[in-house]
């Protein structure tokens, strides 16, 4: 390739890379990915040298791989349907467009030959991620005859994730923290209502049950925590919980008024002949309640004696009677623990079953990645399994089939105690008002 080609090729990309940035830096902004995390050095080098060996080495690439069609070199002598033995095929790589630079890295498509599946490409993608010499390459097929291939080029999430106070996303909307392709993680309790945070010790469960606290506070959201280690995690926001139960016996309390108000929300959907208390009109609404539940495991330990195992017995039927009736009465279950197998208690498989979104960062075992994503994608496992020491806050999320790395902000104590200043909204339990007071951040009275 002449000199001067090569010079005119690296200009445009430079070009490109500069008009680029123009457009995305203030987005970026609004994202929480701040221009310094994205220097001048990868639009100048990064960008044009990650394109080019992109276009350089597809070829080759989709050879190894199987990603090629083999076709005759002349089809007026093989003809349509023979292949000649000994005769040879000319691979023809499916057609891959121009990369587009992202806010973290390329975006490609492919468009696929006739017969040809998104399977195989699927496969290649640790293969891509070698040759192009990139963080990470996620492969999806958003329609048919076409496969987008999203390049990470370095983690976005190395670094850490600051608590930033960021736009509001509507009613049980939490922005939490950072998705692997820089993008805001959100916690949409109206399309998810009940999620399951899994990890072992110092992974990141209370961090991110903070950062969730943080963003819903601000929202007419009535929140109640059950923290059986003595409320010391979630009792940093205590004033701004309706509820908090520090142990077992405070929580089955809690929880048998939530079942009542559960109970309560569907007489009123009956009364108005709807089927969801968001159909209800705005001022006869009852409050979104939100359930927070830090350490399951300590809901369901015994001595052996016959009244503490009735206790766990009595708060696992409560958790299952939530998480299958709460979804349409706007009462919603974050449950958090370092297993949640049918080995720490009764009926926790069929509470597991109940919670569409899943967390899982760091764990120590297969098994316990297993039952937190297993039932979610293979893939997903793997990667959980993959997260270090070094990468707290870390995590996999998945709910609806599809999964993706992320990282919860980081939530100070002095913000912590600011949150827990603020006060909750009225009463959220509306089938109990007057018999039973609960006091901020307390537990019964």
């Amino acid at each position: 390739m002449p000199a001067s080609l090569v010079v005119w090729i690296l200009s445009a990309l430079l070009l490109v890379g500069v008009l680029t940035q123009r457009w995305w830096e203030p987005r970026l902004e609004a994202r929480g990915v701040r221009p310094r995390q994205w220097p001048w050095r990868w639009w100048l080098v990064g960008y044009p040298g990650t394109a080019l060996r992109v276009v350089a080495t597809w070829r080759r690439l989709a050879h190894l791989n199987g990603l090629s069609v083999s076709l005759g070199p002349d089809r007026r002598v093989i003809g349509r349907d023979l292949v000649v033995q000994g005769q040879a095929l000319k691979p023809k790589p499916p057609r891959l467009s121009w990369p587009v630079p992202t806010a973290t890295g390329l975006r490609v498509r492919v468009l696929l030959h006739a017969g040809q599946t998104p399977a195989p490409f699927f496969a290649a993608a640790g293969a891509m991620e070698h040759t192009w010499r990139v963080h990470s390459v996620r492969v999806t097929s958003p329609r048919r005859g076409e496969v987008l291939m999203q390049v990470t080029a370095r983690d976005p999430l190395k670094d850490g994730v600051r608590l930033v106070r960021g736009p509001a996303h509507g009613l049980l909307a939490a922005e939490v923290g950072r998705i692997e392709d820089g993008g805001p993680w959100l916690i949409d309790l109206r399309r998810v209502p009940h999620w399951l945070v899994t990890g072992a010790t110092q992974s990141g469960k209370s961090s991110l049950l903070a950062a969730l606290v943080a963003a819903l506070a601000p929202q007419r959201v009535a929140l109640v925590g059950i923290d059986c280690k003595g409320g010391m995690e979630l009792g940093l926001f205590g004033g701004r919980f309706t509820a908090l139960a520090i142990d077992r016996t405070e929580a089955i309390g809690l929880l048998s008024r939530v079942v009542d108000e559960v109970t309560y929300r569907m007489r009123v959907c009956r009364s108005w002949g709807v089927r969801s208390v968001w159909e209800l009109p705005d001022e006869h609404r009852p409050v979104p309640l939100v359930v927070i539940v830090d350490e399951l495991a300590e809901l369901y330990l015994n001595d052996g004696s016959r009244a503490s195992k009735d206790e766990a017995e009595q708060c696992g039927t409560l958790l299952l009677r939530i998480a299958q009736l709460g979804a349409a009465l706007g009462v919603h279950l974050v449950i958090a623990g370092q297993r949640v197998g049918s080995d720490i208690g009764p009926r926790v498989t069929a509470l597991r079953a109940q919670l569409g979104g899943r967390v899982a960062h760091r764990v120590h075992d297969e098994a316990s990645a297993e039952m937190t994503l297993g039932d979610i994608n293979p893939d997903a496992v793997v990667t959980a399994q993959a997260i270090s020491e070094d990468e707290q806050g870390v995590a996999v999320v998945a709910m609806g089939g599809r999964w993706m790395r992320a990282r919860s902000h980081l939530t100070d104590t002095a913000f912590a105690a600011e949150v827990g200043r603020t006060d909750p909204p009225s009463d959220p339990f509306l089938s109990m008002p007057d018999p039973v007071t609960f006091e901020k951040g307390g537990a019964a009275a």
